[in-house]
C-alpha cells in the first residue's frame, strides 16, 4: 500500500518532524533538527506550531502490557437494545468509566460498537461482560473475540514527503 500525503498546509520539514517523532517522541529538540534539517530554534517554532494546530495531540510510552500482568487482549463486539441518542450517549458513559477498555469505535453493519480491552485473564473478561456489559441497560448482544496472536500493532501513520 502506498505512503499517503499529508495535509495541505504541512511541508516537507513538517513531515520529516512527524515521522522522526513518530519514531521516536524523546527526540531532543537538538537531534529533532538534524533529522529534519533545520535549524534547533525553527524546528522548535515547528513543533510547537503542529502542537498547537491539533495535529500533534500528544506524547507518550508505549508499555509491554504482557509484562505488567495484562495478558489477554479482546475484541468486543457491543450492539444496543435501541438506537436513540440518549442510549448511545449512556453507553459512551459506561465505555469512558471502564478502564479496561482501550478503544471504541461505532460502526456500521451489525454490531454498534467495537470495543478493545486488555484484562488479566478470561476471569476478568467475564466480569466485564457478565457484570458490566450485558445488564447495561443500553446493551442488547455482546459477541467477544479472544486475540491469539498479534501480526501488526503499530500507531505509526503512513507519511510521505
Amino acid at each position: 500500500m502506498q505512503e499517503t500525503s499529508i495535509a495541505a498546509g504541512l511541508d516537507a520539514f513538517d513531515t520529516r518532524l512527524l515521522r522522526a517523532l513518530q519514531q521516536d517522541a524523546r527526540l531532543t529538540n537538538q537531534l529533532l533538527a538534524e533529522h529534519v534539517g533545520l535549524s534547533p530554534s525553527q524546528c522548535s517554532r515547528r513543533r510547537a506550531a503542529l502542537e498547537e494546530s491539533g495535529v500533534i495531540t500528544g506524547y507518550r510510552a508505549d508499555l509491554n502490557s504482557a509484562k505488567l500482568g495484562f495478558s489477554l487482549l479482546v475484541f468486543v463486539q457491543v450492539t444496543l437494545s435501541t438506537h436513540s441518542r440518549d442510549n448511545a450517549a449512556r453507553f459512551r458513559d459506561l465505555v469512558a468509566g471502564v478502564a479496561a477498555i482501550q478503544e471504541c469505535y461505532a460502526l456500521t453493519g451489525d454490531a454498534d460498537y467495537l470495543l478493545k480491552a486488555i484484562l488479566p485473564g478470561l476471569a476478568d473478561l467475564a466480569t466485564l461482560v457478565n457484570n458490566v456489559l450485558l445488564p447495561h441497560e443500553t446493551v442488547s448482544h455482546v459477541r467477544s473475540s479472544i486475540v491469539f496472536d498479534t501480526l501488526k500493532n503499530t500507531p505509526t501513520l503512513p507519511l510521505s514527503a
